[in-house]
């Protein structure tokens, strides 16, 4: 997979978020978008993930030399990300079996609870979850889903220092051959991400 962005740029009104976005994402490699609070991070990740349309440029998904639609984009990849809500009337288990229904997991349900060591809660609705096993929730619909992209944005909010280690581990064990971006500014999220792209540099 690769994903390519040729002079891309998003405002909203007047306001340039950013612009002359020219970069090449590519399967195997995992990139860090880094910035202060406010500077527009989340929306570049999202231009990318093809949530919001660009305000110029272009941005093109390429699998086996082919070029994919853009109303396609979402088929190749999870995101997760604090202000993506999840079901939380269904349990865990529901929720990722349900997740599965359209995006097949690379693990059977119970065994990626068992990796997230929530097997006592398996069956609890969501909503009576805290707000760290929240987040493991999403990180594990992201990661463990069969996509060659994933997108993280800030993946390790409400988590404590168990939550960080496991998210490390995910990442290792899980998505070697898989592009993955992180939009953060917290080292310890994106601290194994060989490339970083500050967005300060396209204001």
């Amino acid at each position: 997979m690769q994903i390519q962005l040729t002079d891309a740029g998003k405002r909203f009104n007047r306001d340039w978020i950013f612009r002359h976005v020219s970069y090449v994402f590519e399967s195997g490699h995992s990139y860090a978008i880094t910035g202060p609070n406010g500077s527009g991070k989340s929306t570049l990740l999202q231009v990318i993930a093809g949530a919001t349309q660009q305000s110029e440029g272009t941005v093109e998904y390429t699998r086996d030399n082919q070029k994919l639609e853009p109303e396609h984009f979402h088929r190749e990849l999870t995101i997760a990300a604090p202000y993506l809500e999840l079901i939380e009337e269904m349990t865990a288990t529901e929720f990722l079996e349900f997740h599965a229904s359209f995006k097949p997991l690379t693990l059977p349900v119970n065994e990626i609870i068992g990796i997230l060591g929530m097997e006592k809660a398996a069956h609890k609705q969501i909503r009576y979850y805290s707000s760290g096993m929240k987040q493991r929730i999403k990180l594990a619909q992201a990661i463990f889903s069969d996509t060659p992209v994933i997108m993280l944005d800030e993946p390790c909010t409400n988590l404590d220092l168990p939550g960080y280690q496991l998210y490390h581990q995910l990442i290792e064990n899980h998505c070697s051959n898989k592009l993955i971006i992180v939009s953060s500014n917290d080292a310890n999220e994106m601290d194994f991400c060989k490339e970083k792209i500050s967005i300060m540099d396209f204001k």
